[in-house]
């Protein structure tokens, strides 16, 4: 017979409990993932609203400058993003938490600042001003095989056959997107080939990411997200701005305090920077590191809409020939990280390397 307490049947009194409990979770399992949807839309779209923010800028010069300036918007986008993740994570910054970081771990934490901080979003600027917006989009997929191939290599991570395939052929779609691009006043001579010199700065701001996520698979795993992404955010902010004034001059930045500057950087710096990492934070949270990837990869998809709805810009012959291919990597890749039975695959995504993870297979974020 079933227990009886104050009328209450055990039995029955479990099933009304639990079940509420199941719901809750998983429309929290959901709601994880509409805010990665979410995060994923936004800084798939950044690239193209970069480009038209610098575009209005270039329409209201103040004297001979843009106040729009692609390091403008860097500067003050990274300053939107500190301030965010000091609020998120500032906690973090604790005493007895920073006397558990040994040294390698500051230069690692300074290695992957500089890295992906400071140069992989600075070249990448550098490349909108050159080249489109989907060129850059797609050579950006460079840097997933990469890192598959060095954690392989370095690593000695597992992969199946179908990660392999589909990094091959990603591979092969971003050298066919680069070197079959029609003759310009911005190419140079590399081993025989024109080259773009937007495509070149995109895939060496793809090594620099792919360099720093190595870093920090090897060295960073324990430590703490908050600390990680305070550090990287503010360093790397503080290294571009000198980086800068040392290539530009000390007047780059004169109009960096510009009222018509601040009124834009308050709709790019809201929703792409302050939105866009709150979505993403919070979707990382609580959604699978195979989950989170699998919505990453629609973003190149994404871009390349935005690109032709906010720009004009419709995909080229050598962009439809190299997206197809890199499209065809993606499924492969997917349908290998699907099968995947390891907790790297399978797990929340709660560590400093698998966040850097998700975020490679994201791609450019606005910042």
């Amino acid at each position: 017979m079933a227990a009886i307490y104050n009328g209450q049947c055990f039995y029955c009194s479990g099933v009304i409990v639990t079940r509420p409990k199941r719901r809750h979770h998983l429309v929290h399992r959901v709601s994880g993932q509409t805010y990665l949807w979410l995060a994923m839309l936004i800084f798939a779209a950044s690239g193209a609203v970069t480009r038209k923010l610098t575009e209005i800028g270039a329409e209201h010069f103040i004297g001979e400058r843009n106040p729009i300036s692609l390091c403008n918007v860097l500067f003050v986008g990274n300053l939107c993003a500190l301030i965010l993740l000091i609020l998120i994570y500032g906690r973090q910054w604790n005493k007895a938490t920073l006397k558990q970081l040994s040294r390698k771990d500051w230069v690692s934490l300074t290695a992957v600042a500089i890295l992906s901080g400071a140069l992989a979003p600075g070249l990448i600027f550098q490349a909108l001003a050159l080249t489109e917006v989907n060129n850059i989009i797609l050579v950006g997929r460079l840097e997933p095989p990469l890192t598959l191939a060095l954690s392989v290599w370095l690593l000695r991570e597992r992969v199946n056959i179908w990660e392999f395939i589909g990094a091959i052929a990603a591979f092969v779609g971003v050298i066919l997107t680069i070197i079959l691009q029609p003759p310009t006043d911005t190419m140079m001579n590399m081993g025989g080939f024109s080259l773009g010199i937007g495509e070149v700065l995109a895939a060496i701001a793809s090594i620099a990411g792919t360099a720093s996520t190595i870093i920090g698979k090897k060295y960073l795993s324990q430590i703490p997200l908050g600390i990680y992404s305070i550090f990287r955010t503010a360093l790397g902010t503080i290294i571009f701005f000198f980086i800068a004034l040392v290539l530009y001059g000390s007047d780059h930045f004169a109009n960096a305090l510009s009222p018509f500057l601040w009124q834009w950087m308050f709709l790019y710096g809201g929703l792409i920077v302050v939105v866009g990492q709150s979505f993403l934070i919070k979707g990382l949270k609580t959604c699978t590191i195979s989950t989170a990837s699998l919505i990453g990869s629609f973003g190149p998809i994404v871009g390349i809409i935005a690109a032709y709805f906010i720009l004009g810009e419709a995909p080229t012959l050598p962009q439809y020939i190299g997206g197809s291919v890199i499209l065809v990597g993606i499924f492969f890749s997917q349908f290998g990280i699907w099968r995947k039975t390891s907790s790297i695959a399978s797990g929340k995504v709660n560590s400093t390397a698998a966040q850097q993870q998700v975020e490679a297979d994201m791609g450019f974020k606005g910042i």
